[in-house]
């Protein structure tokens, strides 16, 4: 008889639960401010842990609104949203890297599938079984505004994007490990 760790057995992703480390890590990448702000130029008003929803220039909140929004927000959006996009069984470590990564892009940025005719997006390749192309492909989500009306690479997206790859491939664990990025 042997012993299959459930870690290593791709389940449904209906019955999976994110891992508090997940949202620890989620949180040390977004950082925590108590008033609105604009992260890079070119964004949209931003505030907590992360938080855009509704957010007007000269919001305040504190530490425990703000993880409960984040609380809220992930498992009420994002993680109910890769849940609703992926129909493929996953491994829970690549669950935890699309959840983180869904909230960072967006869950309709996650969840767009690819025009007819044009190379497959992130969800195309989940849905395929292409499991490690789809890994390998969240490192393309590194860019953001440029405050010129385009996008470029921004080294801290760079950095998330290879830990959310690097937790996707099962070689780290869901929580930053060389701080907030």
């Amino acid at each position: 008889m042997h012993d299959v760790s459930p870690l290593r057995v791709r389940s449904a992703v209906a019955v999976m639960v994110l891992a508090a480390s997940t949202l620890v890590g989620i949180a040390v990448h977004e950082g925590y401010r108590d008033e609105a702000y604009i992260p890079v130029a070119g964004d949209v008003p931003t505030i907590g842990f992360g938080a855009t929803g509704g957010v007007k220039m000269g919001d305040r909140t504190t530490p425990e609104r703000s993880l409960v929004r984040l609380l809220d927000e992930i498992e009420g959006v994002y993680a109910a949203g890769v849940k609703r996009c992926v129909t493929v069984p996953l491994y829970q470590h690549e669950y935890e890297a699309y959840v983180s990564l869904a909230y960072n892009i967006g869950i309709g940025a996650f969840c767009r599938k690819a025009k007819p005719g044009r190379p497959p997006n992130l969800i195309d390749l989940i849905n395929a079984g292409r499991y490690e192309e789809a890994c390998q492909r969240i490192e393309a989500f590194n860019k953001g505004p440029d405050g010129r009306g385009g996008r470029k690479v921004l080294p801290g997206l760079a950095k998330r994007r290879a830990e959310e790859r690097a937790i996707c491939e099962g070689r780290r664990l869901a929580e930053p490990l060389d701080g907030a990025a």
